[in-house]
């Protein structure tokens, strides 16, 4: 009986789970709600689950329709995605790589790796997203990108993870901070100053690093903003809201007062790496493997 469900199905379904109201679904859709309603009950009866439990005032999914949302998201955006590879490849690409990173890497790795392809594979179309490291883990799981520039310790067993850059930290001061190269010994010398940090929501390894580098000098540091853009934290530096400690890379391209002064003598390193799916289909990514 399963043979009997269409593409149609699948958008109807994820329109009310998405919606969770049926006329507001409806009216997404450009139908009726008791066609709406009658495709639902279809849909229900081809698979032999219940999707939905409603009543007069909500609509809830099952646990069964929970799992089918997730998994029908999945087959919908790799349609998208096969769809749209078909089309370049048809023009002669050799199809699109989906890129997420963290503003790091734009510094110094990512050119570097573009340059590379576009020197030797000219045919391959690139689409770049900031991201924070575990929401480029979900898209790379669910197919909705294909390479990710994370900096974390551990990923799922069924994503492949080869480090890319390793380098040291610096601290972020405004531009007429006393200290200076010639008298920077330690970050303890900043143990009375309110630090502005990245969230640890957006990266829980660069958190406790810098937790870490902090204890190894003495003192927990007094922590008055977090954020998830380095634009920001520099910004609010510049401002004399407090200082940073950053990759030493991420110092380039802002044009603002702040200083960067390297922290000499830590044993903590700043790693970033490549991450992208084992089982990940698109033709174009073994020739953005070979570069690495």
């Amino acid at each position: 009986m399963k043979h009997q469900l269409e593409l149609r199905h699948f958008k109807y379904f994820i329109a009310v789970a998405e919606e969770l109201h049926f006329r507001k679904a409806a009216e997404r859709l450009f139908i009726s709600q008791p066609g709406l309603s009658r495709q639902i009950k279809q849909m229900e009866g081809i698979i032999g689950a219940k999707l939905f439990i409603r009543d007069k005032r909500n609509v809830v999914l099952t646990t069964a329709g929970e799992y089918l949302k997730k998994e029908i998201n999945y087959i919908l955006n790799h349609l998208d995605v096969t769809l749209k590879q078909t089309e370049l490849i048809d023009k002669g690409d050799l199809g699109e790589i989906r890129i997420g990173f963290l503003g790091s890497a734009m510094q110094k790795v990512i050119p570097d790796v573009l340059v590379q392809a576009n020197a030797r594979f000219p045919k391959i179309k690139f689409s770049l997203e900031e991201m924070s490291n575990y929401d480029q883990v979900e898209a790379i799981l669910d197919d909705k990108l294909d390479v990710g520039f994370v900096r974390l310790d551990y990923v799922p067993d069924t994503i492949d993870k080869k480090e890319m850059y390793t380098e040291t930290f610096s601290i972020v001061l405004p531009k007429n901070h006393p200290l200076k190269k010639e008298n920077f010994h330690s970050v303890s010398q900043l143990s009375q100053e309110n630090f502005i940090l990245f969230s640890s929501d957006y990266s829980s390894l660069y958190f406790a690093q810098i937790m870490s580098i902090c204890k190894d000098a003495g003192f927990s540091p007094k922590v008055s903003h977090k954020s998830v853009h380095a634009q920001t934290i520099f910004k609010l530096v510049e401002n004399g809201l407090g200082v940073a400690i950053v990759p030493t890379s991420l110092q380039y391209g802002f044009d603002l007062a702040i200083k960067c002064l390297e922290i000499p003598n830590i044993k903590q390193r700043a790693v970033l790496s490549i991450i992208w799916k084992k089982e990940n289909r698109n033709p174009a990514l073994p020739q953005i493997k070979s570069l690495l």
